[in-house]
């Protein structure tokens, strides 16, 4: 079983976070693992006005933090029952204090929703978990990116799909997929995108180059899958990644996408410089490892 024992669930008292309080209480019963609540609020600063020294004031601090602490104290007073959870509030800038929390408190997973309200703001991750999946060591949950609050018809994990990029550190990813998909008791399949053909060749041209990619990424895949001692059965597909795990995971029925992320100096395969897109295009949560 995964070595999951302290779930950060960043709350900010909006319906979507409240929203996602089911997954969080089913993947922390699972696992036994306490659950720290973090409320965060960025201090308000003013210039002294009429201050020959020109110094920024903050202002009422104390109050604030007092007040978010007293939110927080009676948020959620009847979740996570028969779970240990502890509350903190801080002032600071929320993903900044998620971030240091989680690395200061050996947090081994982050859930949060991605704040995908309408039609235009679902082309954007929020820039709070925007932030945390790119600086946060640990695994991150994130929900689906839609307009509506977290549904819950992906709450059981009855099936997983991994995207993997076929690199070598895509043996790691495996094995995590795998590991949770047992304790999950889900179906776990892979799946792996190659670029589709662009340019004036002949559809019979096309069809031969996509085959050959196929073939070469279906063995580098199986030999990934030999090195992380996985079973499960994989799509090769081309076109846009993100588009095409999304139609992978709707195929399927997916409860659940897993995928390996980097940061922008690192440099992995295609799938992974992608994965805000696959986030925000999933129509499942997603589990950035």
């Amino acid at each position: 079983m995964l070595n999951i024992k302290h779930i950060l669930f960043p709350f900010d008292f909006s319906e979507r976070c409240s929203g996602a309080v089911p997954f969080v209480e089913s993947l922390a019963s699972r696992y036994c693992a306490n659950v720290t609540l973090l409320a965060a609020v960025q201090p308000f600063y003013n210039a002294a006005m009429g201050d020959p020294t020109g110094e920024t004031v903050l202002i009422k601090a104390g109050e604030l933090l007092q007040g978010l602490t007293e939110e927080l104290e009676h948020s959620l007073t009847t979740k996570f029952l028969g779970l240990s959870v502890a509350r903190v509030a801080e002032l600071g800038d929320p993903s900044q204090v998620i971030v240091d929390f989680a690395h200061a408190n050996g947090v081994d997973l982050i859930m949060m929703p991605t704040h995908g309200y309408g039609p235009f703001r679902r082309l954007l991750l929020g820039s709070v978990t925007a932030r945390v999946l790119h600086d946060a060591k640990c695994v991150v949950w994130t929900a689906a990116h839609v307009a509506d609050p977290p549904c819950h018809d992906h709450l059981v994990f009855e099936t997983a799909l991994c995207a993997v990029d076929g690199s070598a550190d895509s043996v790691s990813l495996l094995k995590w997929a795998g590991e949770f998909s047992k304790d999950a008791g889900a179906t776990l399949r892979l799946v792996h995108v190659i670029p589709g053909m662009e340019g004036p060749l002949t559809s019979q041209m096309n069809a031969e180059f996509e085959r050959k990619m196929c073939e070469q990424a279906s063995e580098k895949i199986e030999d990934l899958k030999e090195a992380a001692g996985l079973d499960a059965p994989i799509s090769i597909v081309s076109g846009n990644v993100a588009d095409a795990v999304r139609r992978e995971a709707l195929q399927y029925q997916s409860d659940l996408v897993i995928i390996g992320r980097a940061t922008r100096n690192e440099k992995f395969g295609r799938l992974r410089t992608q994965s805000h897109d696959i986030i925000r295009r999933s129509p499942c949560p997603v589990l950035s490892v």
